[in-house]
């Protein structure tokens, strides 16, 4: 149930062989996100359980999620852009049904993450995930 823009993440990563270039690709999706506005980075919109500063603002426009997200670690920042691929764009019942940590395994991304990163990344699909059924 991945959106075009997460497939289009998968085939990149498989057209990419060597970790630190998948790595560098990770990153490249973070640098191209827009930075998150200030007035935004408040406790409200901080995802706690990241090593880093991390900070996702979620809104839901016509009935479909989406999310824009900041951290002070340029490959989290990365993440929040891969997670914005897989969430961006869904219903609310499609972000609660998203199985994120199979999607993520596609990119092979468990198996590289240190713990605490994945640890963060858990973090910000349950808070993805909780705000998504809170408005339903």
């Amino acid at each position: 149930m991945a959106s075009a823009a997460f497939e289009e993440i998968v085939e990149d990563f498989e057209f990419l062989e060597d970790w630190e270039d998948r790595y560098r690709h990770v990153i490249e999706q973070g640098k191209a996100m827009e930075p998150l506005a200030e007035a935004l980075k408040v406790p409200a919109t901080k995802v706690d359980g990241c090593a880093s500063q991390v900070w996702l603002h979620p809104s839901i426009e016509d009935g479909r999620f989406h999310f824009d997200g900041e951290s002070d670690a340029l490959i989290v920042r990365g993440l929040i852009a891969v997670l914005r691929c897989l969430y961006n764009g869904l219903t609310l019942a499609e972000v609660i049904a998203v199985d994120a940590r199979a999607e993520l395994e596609r990119l092979g991304l468990n198996e590289h993450l240190s713990a605490q990163r994945s640890n963060g990344v858990r973090s910000m699909i349950e808070r993805i995930r909780e705000t998504a059924a809170a408005q339903l």
